[in-house]
């Protein structure tokens, strides 16, 4: 427990600061979603209580009747919205709102850009909160206490949103927490029953915890709603998810999302189902316009929220859903779990397991629905979230085929960057007699596009997927093959275009082999531990060579990643191939000089290193070759300036 302590200043984290001033100016057209936010606040509140009281039914106190209330002051130009959840000790309001508390705060102002309708859909994903209430205030006062805690662990915070903000220590008699809103100027609509009551009714009708407000009725004498001491409720206060499809409207179900999302926008799909027989449990599922700003942080879960029986249980049932689907938003309400259910109990549970696996097939199923029926939408999915789902095809095995269907890449069919080809579209214009498919991966777009190892592939008109992110090194490890063809790197083992080639073909490429045997071995010697191997390519038609891993060995791309990464990496060796109709390659055939023959041998092993987008070992010695290779073309001879020569 904290130590009680008078009134001080404290300044706002950084970043706390940097997220008001652009609330303010970036926000101000949206400034009504700020009740949605404190609503919602307000609710999780309520639904953590109920889920603490569970193991410590004295936190109940004396109130065990869960409600949020709504109530304006037009005489002092304030807002409040106040609850009787589970409240906010000393230490906590410090972490919660004087802090971001949220992983991944760095990558989130890194990507605003200063134009206010993007910054402000990209606040939206960050999730302003509590925050959003400076608005439409130039003040804001939030008074607490912790459920559990005596009455003299109240806590008063207070601040103008300009940096820093007032903390003390207060009596208050019951748990929970209000929040005040001195209105700016310019603001009085918010002074108006009517007009809150329109805002509950749009953003929280949904919210499963009563919200109140007191009755009004016309005052003709003073020309006015004038305030009752009844109370009503404005929202139905039931759970969405619990209602027929048939009584939820599309506005509804876009509502519902963006207060379990955080989201200013519509999501883009959603899946509602009740599931009878062996486990019962409702499911809602979302998949959202834009990817969580956090989406790479395997480890920041919040996307799927648990209820038993309609009570609120947890945030973030990870065990619900795989990491790959991290980005669904949503809720869970199962009727065979029990309300004391703990994390511990989830990992064990058959259950969760049968709920996980049917969840799942939900998601990629509306995700397959979008691939076929509304080609634009999934490519907006895909594009947003494209990477994270690429990683179920190592981690999903039983759903491996259903996930490879789904993925989408870059190919030489149309040389763009956007991933737009499924390998289902490969397969189905593949060429007569082809019977793989074939990739490359690298680091980068363009390094993929300009690999020497597609020159053969081009000159024969047979498409080859282009993949160039970091994460499809790992995918290809997983996904050996699709509809019965095997997936072929074009940069590993021997080629074999099967009946791609005639056997006229064949016989030139062993007889080359016989003509250029002498060459390679010379080659091979040069280099000697840098390679394992030299021999004649036929991949090759413009470039004089490339670099070709072992079928079993990984791929020298993700040799990088690894050592980019700090991996211990073993050390494998490539095959130097040289393309036979090469100019340099044939003037090397014959290169009498056996230092000039060693320097060219040299270049032609870092240019193909190069040409895979890898680095050099000798990158000086690399320069000091090409320059003399460079002046006995021109005629010069050997004359490299030096210092003082």
């Amino acid at each position: 427990m904290s130590e009680v302590r008078s009134p001080e200043t404290l300044g706002f984290q950084a970043e706390v600061k940097q997220l008001l001033h652009l609330m303010v100016h970036s926000l101000y057209g949206n400034k009504e979603i700020f009740l949605r936010e404190l609503i919602s606040n307000a609710s999780d509140a309520c639904d953590k209580l109920r889920f603490e009281a569970l193991a410590d039914t004295a936190l109940w106190e004396s109130d065990p009747d869960l409600k949020i209330r709504v109530a304006y002051d037009k005489a002092a130009r304030t807002l409040s919205v106040s609850d009787n959840g589970v409240g906010m000790s000393r230490d906590e309001v410090i972490s919660n709102i004087g802090t971001i508390a949220k992983s991944g705060t760095r990558e989130f102002f890194q990507s605003l850009t200063g134009d206010q309708a993007k910054d402000a859909h990209l606040i939206g994903q960050f999730g302003v909160g509590f925050y959003s209430s400076f608005i439409v205030a130039d003040k804001v006062t939030l008074v607490t206490r912790r459920a559990g805690m005596t009455a003299e662990h109240g806590v008063r915070w207070e601040s103008d949103g300009q940096g820093e903000y007032t903390l003390e220590t207060m009596t208050r008699e019951g748990r929970g927490t209000e929040v005040t809103l001195h209105l700016r100027e310019g603001e009085d609509e918010l002074l108006s029953g009517l007009r809150l009551r329109s805002i509950l009714r749009k953003y929280s009708d949904h919210i499963t915890i009563p919200i109140l407000m007191k009755k009004e009725e016309w005052d003709k004498d003073k020309n006015e709603h004038a305030l009752k001491d009844e109370e009503e409720q404005i929202n139905q206060a039931s759970a969405l998810w619990a209602r027929p499809k048939s009584e939820i409207t599309d506005e509804q179900y876009q509502e519902f999302y963006k207060h379990v999302g955080h989201d200013f926008d519509a999501p883009l799909a959603w899946t509602h189902a009740r599931v009878e027989g062996k486990h019962e449990y409702t499911l809602l599922l979302y998949l959202p316009a834009h990817a969580p700003f956090d989406l790479w942080d395997r480890e920041h879960r919040h996307g799927v929220k648990l209820y038993v029986q309609r009570v609120f249980i947890m945030d973030d049932a990870e065990q619900l859903m795989p990491a790959y689907l991290r980005f669904v938003r949503g809720v869970i309400d199962s009727n065979d779990l029990p309300l004391n259910v703990s994390r511990e109990i989830l990992q064990e549970s058959k259950t969760v397991e049968a709920i996980r696996a049917g969840c799942v097939k939900r998601v990629l199923s509306l995700l397959e629905d979008l691939a076929e029926k509304d080609k634009d939408k999934y490519a907006t999915v895909w594009k947003e979230i494209g990477r994270v789902l690429k990683e179920g095809v190592g981690e999903d095995h039983a759903n491996k085929e259903r996930i490879a269907k789904l993925l989408r890449f870059s190919s030489t069919r149309e040389e763009k960057e956007d991933e737009t080809v499924s390998l289902a579209d490969y397969v189905s214009r593949i060429k007569e007699g082809q019977d793989k498919i074939y990739y490359i991966t690298a680091d980068s777009f363009g390094a993929a596009r300009s690999s020497p190892h597609l020159e053969i592939f081009r000159k024969k008109g047979v498409e080859v997927l282009l993949m160039h992110e970091r994460i499809d090194e790992w995918v290809m490890a997983s996904l050996t093959e699709f509809e019965g063809k095997k997936l072929q790197s074009v940069a590993k083992g021997d080629l074999d275009l099967g009946k791609l080639e005639d056997e006229a073909e064949k016989k030139e490429q062993e007889k080359e082999a016989g003509e250029f045997k002498e060459l390679t071995e010379k080659i091979g010697k040069v280099l000697g531990e840098k390679v394992k191997g030299v021999r004649v390519t036929h991949r090759l038609t413009d470039s004089p060579a490339c670099l070709v891993a072992d079928p079993s060995a990984m791929s020298t791309n993700l040799e990088r990643l690894l050592k980019a990464a700090g991996h211990k990496v073993p050390e494998t060796k490539p095959t130097l191939e040289v393309n036979p109709h090469h100019p340099l390659v044939q003037a090397l055939k014959y290169e009498s000089d056996e230092k000039r023959f060693a320097d060219w041998s040299y270049i032609l092993f870092d240019q193909a290193v190069l040409a895979e987008g890898g680095q050099l070992d000798e990158p000086g010695a690399f320069v000091k070759r090409l320059n003399e290779l460079m002046l006995e073309m021109a005629g010069a001879g050997k004359r490299i300036w030096t210092p003082g020569g």
